[in-house]
């Protein structure tokens, strides 16, 4: 490492693997996320401001890396990103351009969010919020402890569907609300249940799966049925996974007891939707991995597998390992 490296980065880095980064290379640190409006570039955009700058290493999280930018002289490119679908895999492996990313980045945060969704959904901490602010502590006439009993997370079962990095996360999180935890995924040989089996049995389905051509919608009306009585179902991964029109009608019947969703289709969710309007259900916009935490996480990832690259060594977290053949 005797050569003194230019990092363009536009991710949000932080931390002590910052430090390290900088000890390196020049570092132009640019973050998407600070911007207003919200800036994120297009591979033209991308390649211009990388010759402008004279980088020869990239680091992002959101911006399109493909054509113009694989054609610059690259040393390497970090996606902060478990899965770096942002990036042109095949070309730049063409290009022989190794490519970093950060398997597991949110994986706390995610799990986190999980909890908090099971939370608010079965104790309805929502619509106790918004009583108190609207002076309806007595609502129609009753009390809070008539309109928000409901039964503890203890000694039910949570069944967990993806079982990776932070299916794992959320499973020591549920054991320890004193939850009995069960599994599904079909790439995990310590996974528990069947699909079938896992739904029939519990009492919450919290959904960890990545989005596949096997996984798309893969909880659809049959799955819904197949559900407990009263389950919750919790999505903090991806509104892909799931049938919504069939979610919405297993809500609407009252087969199921409730939901908390952390996406929607196209990042967004029209106002006049039902899920909108229904009293057991919360949603939030896919700030699930929206913490500090995960930006350190990502930049300790991408910079400890950058220093083993630069070093001659072989990164766990490179995406394409062949490229140093």
């Amino acid at each position: 490492m005797t050569d003194r490296h230019r990092a363009l980065v536009t991710a949000p880095f932080r931390g002590p693997g910052l430090d390290i980064l900088r000890s390196l290379a020049d570092v132009v640190l640019d973050p998407w996320i600070e911007h207003q409006p919200l800036r994120l570039y297009n591979a033209d955009d991308l390649a211009a401001r990388i010759e402008a700058d004279g980088a020869d290493l990239l680091i992002v999280e959101s911006d399109s890396v493909k054509g113009p930018v694989l054609d610059l002289p690259l040393v390497a490119i970090g996606s902060c990103r478990g899965d770096p679908n942002n990036v042109d895999i095949a070309a730049a492996t063409e290009k022989g351009i190794p490519v970093l990313r950060a398997p597991g980045r949110n994986a706390d945060a995610v799990a986190e969010m999980a909890v908090a969704l099971l939370f608010a959904v079965n104790r309805g901490v929502i619509r106790a919020d918004l009583d108190v602010r609207a002076g309806e502590t007595y609502r129609d006439g009753t009390i809070p402890y008539q309109r928000f009993r409901a039964w503890q997370l203890a000694g039910q079962t949570v069944g967990i569907v993806g079982y990776g990095a932070v299916g794992r996360a959320a499973a020591w999180r549920f054991a320890g609300l004193g939850m009995k935890v069960i599994t599904y995924d079909p790439f995990a040989p310590d996974a528990t249940h069947s699909l079938d089996d896992l739904l029939a049995e519990a009492d919450v389905v919290s959904m960890h799966a990545a989005v596949t051509p096997d996984s798309h919608e893969m909880i659809g009306a049959e799955q819904f049925a197949r559900m407990k009585q009263g389950a919750v179902y919790i999505n903090t991964a991806r509104a892909g996974l799931h049938d919504t029109a069939a979610l919405t009608a297993s809500l609407a019947d009252g087969h199921l007891g409730g939901a908390g969703l952390d996406h929607f289709t196209g990042e967004r969710l029209d106002v006049d939707d039902p899920l909108c309007s229904m009293w057991n259900v919360v949603l939030t916009p896919h700030i699930g991995g929206a913490t500090y935490d995960t930006e350190q996480n990502h930049t300790t990832l991408i910079v400890d597998g950058l220093v083993t690259l630069l070093d001659g060594g072989t990164p766990p977290n490179l995406a394409n390992p062949e490229v140093l053949k």
